[in-house]
């Protein structure tokens, strides 16, 4: 397995357990429990910033600039009007 696919990998899982600690979070019944899961997600999240840039950096996670007319279109579709 080469390097390109190694990190496709760990940043694909780091992203799954984002998703089961942000839902821990949201869900959690107690305090405690709520800042657990909160502070594991923060730790987590970071972890997948740092994946994310690494991939970027030797150009494998590119990402293409959305057009300005469109980024325009989307923000007047959320605005509070």
């Amino acid at each position: 397995m080469d390097d390109k696919t190694l990190m496709e990998n760990l940043l694909y899982a780091v992203k799954g357990t984002c998703d089961l600690y942000f839902h821990g979070t949201i869900e959690s019944s107690s305090g405690d429990v709520h800042g657990a899961f909160s502070c594991a997600l923060d730790k987590t999240l970071q972890m997948q910033n740092d994946i994310y840039n690494k991939m970027s950096e030797k150009g494998w996670y590119t990402t293409t600039p959305a057009p300005q007319p469109q980024l325009k279109q989307t923000a007047q579709k959320f605005s509070m009007q």
